[in-house]
């Protein structure tokens, strides 16, 4: 039986992973190789007077080339030569020993010790920028060898994008080479370094943008100034610094404000104007339009809107909104009453805040907007939604709406789409709830399969009589498709709340969750209860500690 909502979730991330590239991407990914190119190439011109300077002292400190070159996994998977300035003796010894470096190595030369003190050593990077080889942000581009041996997982999400001359983990670890064991430098790297290193690689890939590179570059800065050095920078600031936050948080949506409600105003003048003149003259009617543009975007700064992720937000949110709009207005009327003389009729200015008021729950709730419109359209039109894997939910309580909230957040609606559900309460037979049609009895879920194409079964139904569950879980056995055990996670909650938080031996109390299930399907609930988030990377990442510690045994200790 196929209970473990582990690999169903599983399952849909590989899926959403597998998704083409919407037009955002693209958008994205040309405005940062822009970003990328721009700043390399000014960094270049601005920094060859320091380059020469660092080449003289580079032949002056020790005889060989002055610049190293090493292989490294590149984008794509594709090795490309890493530029730095050299920083160890050009000697065979240096060559032979571990791919990674440790502080008091006898292979640095002393300049070379003060160009990876101060990172000067990485500037040539630059050139790999311009050349499109890396980015300005990214994953720090690892040793072909050791890169190899990533999970393959971690490998595929982590070269598909650039590497990068700093990331958050070359902030983190900016004084690696003096938390190294000299003794052993590799082992300590790829067992207690690298695994948080890529944990971190992976945070920003997944949640990159120009916005972000540019807090990430700010933040490089700030860790090299040597009274900072050795302070301490908070991770989630790292990935989310303060200009990511200002844009987000503030320009994001008082711009977002400020041009709806201009709309607004002007809508509102436009409408006043067909029933009877409004002679205000077009340098005014801009000016009232821009000042009530702020009025309305910084009153709903004030009451903490632009704080809210609203696309989780419920809707009681609509009412601090309607406040927000509603002092606005009386703010404009004042105006109105004090720079105008009173010349915009009342009407017009309430109308004003009508539709700005639309405009604010419009933008805000724009995704739920549009998709309750396409499901609604769709269902009057007597069909079903088609996107994703077809599930049908069993039981039309109160799990239900948590199996409803799961499957219908942002980054899984294109993954799985509930068709309806079946009950065997005759008072919901044919009911909507939560947008949602109860399609019959449970008796009938082998025939609505069939009908309706189904390929996930997510089975919600609790407190019922055992024969009954035994009746309706071995009808959805019969179906053939994959079957999901919702209340699993819900009931094992729930008796911990009894307890106090204790922990819940399945053993003793998991007959009193599923008394109609066999000891090898508790087996299964147990399993389930005790896996890991499935958003954990901590999990592939002590795995891979372990593989590292059998295929790099070989590797010569410092």
């Amino acid at each position: 039986m196929e209970s473990d909502t582990h690999l169903v979730l599983t399952n849909l991330v590989t899926h959403m992973r597998n998704e083409p590239r919407t037009l955002k991407n693209w958008l994205d990914t040309l405005l940062k190789r822009a970003f990328d190119f721009g700043g390399a190439l000014v960094g270049l011109l601005l920094l060859w007077p320091f380059f020469l300077a660092i080449a003289w002292l580079i032949h002056r400190d020790s005889p060989g080339p002055i610049f190293y070159h090493g292989p490294r996994a590149g984008h794509k998977d594709r090795p490309f030569s890493i530029h730095k300035f050299r920083t160890m003796y050009e000697e065979p010894a240096s060559y032979a020993g571990p791919k990674v470096t440790a502080s008091g190595d006898g292979r640095i030369t002393p300049m070379g010790q003060w160009l990876r003190s101060t990172k000067l050593n990485e500037l040539p990077q630059l050139w790999n920028v311009l050349v499109g080889q890396m980015s300005l942000v990214g994953p720090r581009p690892e040793d072909v060898d050791i890169a190899a041996d990533w999970p393959e997982e971690i490998r595929q999400e982590l070269l598909s994008v650039r590497p990068g001359i700093t990331s958050p983990a070359t902030v983190i670890y900016r004084n690696e080479e003096q938390q190294l064991n000299p003794e052993a430098p590799m082992d300590n790297y790829l067992y207690d370094v690298l695994p948080p290193k890529l944990r971190l690689d992976l945070i920003y890939v997944r949640s990159r943008s120009v916005v972000t590179d540019i807090d990430v570059i700010l933040w490089t800065a700030v860790a090299l100034l040597p009274a900072l050095r050795q302070s301490a920078i908070p991770q989630n600031k790292l990935i989310f610094g303060p200009i990511a936050r200002l844009f987000s948080h503030y320009l994001r949506w008082i711009g977002l404000d400020c041009i709806v409600a201009f709309l607004a105003v002007a809508s509102a003048g436009v409408i006043w104007r067909l029933e009877e003149p409004l002679n205000l003259g077009l340098g005014d009617a801009v000016l009232f339009a821009v000042i009530a543009a702020l009025a309305f975007s910084l009153l709903n700064f004030m009451f903490g809107l632009h704080r809210v992720e609203w696309s989780r937000a419920p809707w009681q949110y609509v009412f601090p909104l309607a406040v927000s709009t509603a002092l606005a207005i009386g703010l404009l009327q004042w105006i109105n009453a004090w720079r105008f003389a009173n010349f915009l009729p009342q009407s017009m200015l309430i109308l004003s805040g009508l539709l700005a008021y639309l405009g604010f729950i419009a933008i805000r709730y724009r995704e739920r907007l549009v998709t309750g419109l396409a499901s609604r359209w769709i269902t009057l039109r007597g069909g079903v939604p088609g996107l994703g894997e077809r599930v049908l939910v069993v039981g039309a309580g109160d799990n239900f709406s948590l199996a409803a909230w799961l499957l219908n957040r942002s980054e899984w609606v294109n993954a799985y789409s509930i068709v309806g559900m079946v009950d065997d309460n005759p008072r919901r037979d044919g009911r909507v709830i939560e947008g949602y049609r109860v399609l019959g009895a449970t008796v009938q879920i082998p025939e609505l399969v069939k009908k309706l194409d189904i390929g996930l079964i997510l089975y919600t139904m609790e407190n019922i009589l055992p024969e009954d569950q035994k009746r309706i879980l071995e009808l959805c056995r019969q179906t053939g498709v994959q079957l999901v055990l919702l209340p699993t996670s819900i009931e094992h909650f729930r008796m911990q709340m009894r307890n106090g938080c204790n922990p819940v031996d399945l053993e003793q109390d998991g007959a009193a969750f599923y008394p109609a299930l066999t000891p090898s399907e508790l087996d299964d609930i147990k399993n389930h209860i005790n896996a890991k988030d499935w958003l954990a990377y901590e999990q592939r990442l002590e795995q891979m500690k372990k593989e590292m510690r059998g295929q790099h045994s070989n590797f010569p200790k410092g």
